[in-house]
């Protein structure tokens, strides 16, 4: 796959669901991350936080945790939760969540994939639209979602609730 005029190409990806044994591939793309470098942990060994966290997304139908795999490796990651509501006549809506691609693959192709497949997990499960938010320090990845079709159309509030 190539993408945007690079002159490097990756080998196919393949799209599925996370398994506990994706963890540390799962945290280490969380934590490389200017942001995430402050907020999650990069030891090698996975917190029972994650695998507690892991272990409720997983039992839930309306959560998925979708990796991007190349040659036997993690490379992307995005969650993706289903939430009904009343407006809309009782619809559903997807919310994309925890987007990281491994950072020597970003702008082939890889976050272009995952995002096509939530989507179209999204309208398969009846949601009438798939939202997202994404930090204003991050004006590559507002572009990245514009491109995509996503609009800026609310403005996104959020009240942290003190440490964990």
């Amino acid at each position: 796959m190539t993408h945007g005029g690079s002159s490097e190409t990756i080998p196919p990806v393949e799209l599925r669901l996370a398994a506990e044994d994706d963890l540390p591939a799962i945290v280490a793309l969380l934590a490389d991350d200017p942001l995430g470098a402050s907020r999650e942990s990069s030891d090698a060994k996975v917190s029972d936080a994650y695998r507690a966290a892991f272990a409720t997304i997983s039992a839930d139908d309306n959560h998925l945790l979708l990796v991007a795999e190349s040659k036997d490796e993690v490379v992307g990651v995005l969650q993706l939760s289903f939430l009904p509501h009343l407006t809309y006549e009782g619809g559903w809506r997807a919310q994309i969540e925890g987007v990281r691609v491994a950072a020597r693959l970003r702008s082939l192709g890889v976050g272009r994939a995952m995002f096509e497949e939530a989507i179209e997990r999204a309208r398969a499960r009846g949601c009438h639209l798939v939202q997202l938010t994404t930090d204003r320090r991050r004006p590559d990845a507002l572009a990245f979602y514009e491109r995509l079709g996503f609009v800026a159309s609310h403005d996104g509030l959020k009240l942290h609730l003190g440490e964990t």
